[in-house]
């Protein structure tokens, strides 16, 4: 699959090479720091932003953060329910 931007098509090849690699050589093998691979995923999230940009398309961020909807993440759930942590 190519990137939302033509330019960044070699930089997501990069990055997915150097996902898969960690993945099936670290993490499957219980090595979970991907700091490896976060120095090109920074240059092709900077170059899917501006294609985006390019492309007028928004997209509202929620700090510096990727929000992973960790507020589910609730321990003490019951049931295997999932509950909103509450924000304080």
């Amino acid at each position: 699959m190519n990137s939302i931007g033509e330019d960044c098509n070699e930089l997501k090849k990069q990055y997915d090479a150097c996902f898969n690699s960690w993945f099936s050589e670290g993490f499957l093998k219980g090595q979970t720091d991907d700091s490896g691979c976060a120095p090109i995923f920074r240059v092709y999230q900077e170059c899917v932003k501006r294609a985006m940009r390019e492309q007028k398309i928004e997209l509202r961020e929620v700090g510096s953060e990727y929000n992973t909807g960790s507020e589910y993440d609730n321990a003490n759930n019951s049931g295997g329910k999932t509950q909103p942590k509450t924000k304080s």
